[in-house]
């Protein structure tokens, strides 16, 4: 029977929403493995919006349910209305909305909060016994919801292919395990069922972030 997996977007666009590439990747990986997903995100505005072009942000204001229409295809729902009994698994792509609109962590590093009703939907999901499957800088979700879990956010020493190996020190101050990856691997915390890849936490060519995001989704799947 086909395994249902809830991803949850933060936007579209790296510095202020979803990394594309990123969502794209797991959804292409669910497919392949005949997933049948729903994707959702907050009904609320973004932190700010960021010109991609320059890097810096703008007075414009954007919707955080709206914008990750655009990577959903129209296909989004609310994600107040995510259901935890209705999924096998949960899947969350990274990018800078996930550390501004899930989460303010790019304000606050390890003291963040996270959006709450997302910490409620994550810890349902793990008291559930379903797997969550995390990329980028999302398991700093897990970090704060599930203190004492294992991920991997990648390396953690600090250089031009690991510009955010920094992460790792936050990570570690929560309370958590870091396992050093590589960008094509995950790794598997079997206890909690949270698995975690590092995609562009890497500087690494986007067939190899999209390899490690296949790893992370076929081992979330097993799990599920």
């Amino acid at each position: 029977m086909a395994k249902r997996v809830a991803v949850i977007l933060s936007g579209c666009g790296v510095y202020d929403g979803t990394e594309i590439h990123e969502a794209s990747a797991v959804l292409v990986h669910l497919s392949r493995a005949g997933a049948k997903v729903q994707m959702f995100a907050p009904n609320a505005d973004q932190m700010h919006v960021v010109n991609h072009c320059e890097g810096k942000p703008t007075e414009e204001k954007r919707n955080v349910l709206q914008e990750s229409a655009r990577i959903a295809r129209g296909d989004v729902t609310d994600l107040a209305k995510l259901d935890v009994s209705a999924f096998d698994a949960v899947i969350i792509p990274g990018g800078f909305g996930v550390a501004k609109n899930l989460s303010d962590w790019a304000v606050k590093n390890k003291d963040c909060t996270v959006q709450p009703h997302l910490e409620k939907l994550i810890k349902a999901f793990h008291k559930a016994g379903k797997p969550l499957g995390m990329c980028c800088i999302s398991p700093v979700l897990a970090a704060k919801v599930l203190p004492g879990c294992e991920l991997t956010v990648g390396q953690d020493k600090e250089c031009e292919k690991w510009p955010y190996a920094q992460t790792v020190g936050a990570v570690k101050e929560m309370g958590c395990k870091h396992v050093n990856t590589d960008v094509e691997d995950a790794h598997v915390d079997v206890k909690n069922k949270l698995v975690t890849t590092s995609a562009f936490m890497c500087n690494a060519p986007v067939h190899k972030v999209f390899d490690g995001v296949g790893v992370m989704v076929k081992e979330t799947l097993k799990l599920a």
